[in-house]
């Protein structure tokens, strides 16, 4: 029979049976950690009903250009904890995805030019893909996304193209890859959602993220990278609402070749 002293036990034994050892882990270990929880809050049925629909709103908030539970795990510092866990040793730090990538981007030439239509001050990335020991990686792809000089993506400003100010490319032969951009802007994470009013809110957080790059940065044989470029005239980099400023992301425009501002980052990526 169950009892309130075993059932975390039996919990956990129901799921000796999954066959995937790291799988079963997860399961398990998550079991554990919210009968934990349970536990040691005392959590009552008011509360364990509030929380089912607050993430019932969550699900419902979310789609395919905008996730609110990724926005949940962010601010939840869930999303730079994963990153941090999973860094790797000599290679560039990891940042939080964010709640507004999105899968299949269209390709550029390198060097790509984003700007187009937008309005804003024109800037320059550029630098090069390597791995650990400073050998370039011709093969790398960079899958990049920002802001608009709104503060805006894509999909929470109906007036942008779904394609603007993203891109992918391939690094050339030498894993160099260079784009011209717009500043990006700081902005605040959604308010008009469950995670805002439900969470972030009532502890009085702010809402404002530093401006920022985001790329994923890949190559055969070698660890993804997902990554944030930030910049350090931004004043918000020491209260991040989503945790995900590293020392060695925020970076520097400095004046180019061609006059534009530019901020060189070269990417470190870790052999797999």
């Amino acid at each position: 029979m169950i009892t309130l002293e075993n059932l975390t036990r039996a919990v956990i034994g129901s799921f000796e049976g999954v066959p995937e050892a790291r799988r079963r882990e997860l399961l398990q270990e998550l079991v554990r950690a919210l009968h934990g929880f349970a536990r040691q809050t005392g959590l009552t049925h008011a509360e364990w009903r509030a929380a089912i629909a607050f993430l019932h709103r969550v699900g419902a908030m979310s789609n395919d250009s905008r996730s609110e539970f990724t926005l949940l795990s962010d601010v939840l510092g869930l999303s730079s904890l994963v990153d941090l866990v999973g860094s790797q040793p000599g290679a560039t730090p990891g940042s939080v995805l964010g709640p507004f990538h999105t899968a299949g981007s269209t390709w550029f030439d390198n060097p790509a030019d984003l700007v187009r239509d937008n309005t804003g001050e024109r800037v320059c990335l550029e630098g090069q893909v390597l791995d650990t020991a400073g050998r370039p990686l011709p093969q790398a792809t960079l899958d990049f996304w920002q802001n608009a000089d709104n503060g805006l993506y894509w999909q929470v400003d109906p007036s942008q193209p779904q394609d603007n100010l993203r891109c992918r490319l391939r690094a050339d032969d030498q894993g160099r890859y260079r784009i011209i951009t717009i500043r990006p802007q700081p902005y605040c994470i959604p308010t008009d959602g469950p995670v805002w009013f439900d969470v972030v809110e009532p502890a009085g957080r702010t809402a404002w993220r530093p401006a920022h790059f985001h790329l994923i940065v890949e190559a055969p044989g070698h660890h993804s990278l997902i990554t944030e470029l930030f910049d350090e005239e931004d004043p918000h980099l020491a209260t991040d609402a989503v945790f995900g400023v590293r020392d060695a992301l925020v970076g520097r425009y400095v004046p180019g070749a061609d006059g534009l501002p530019t901020m060189h980052v070269d990417f470190k990526l870790a052999a797999a």
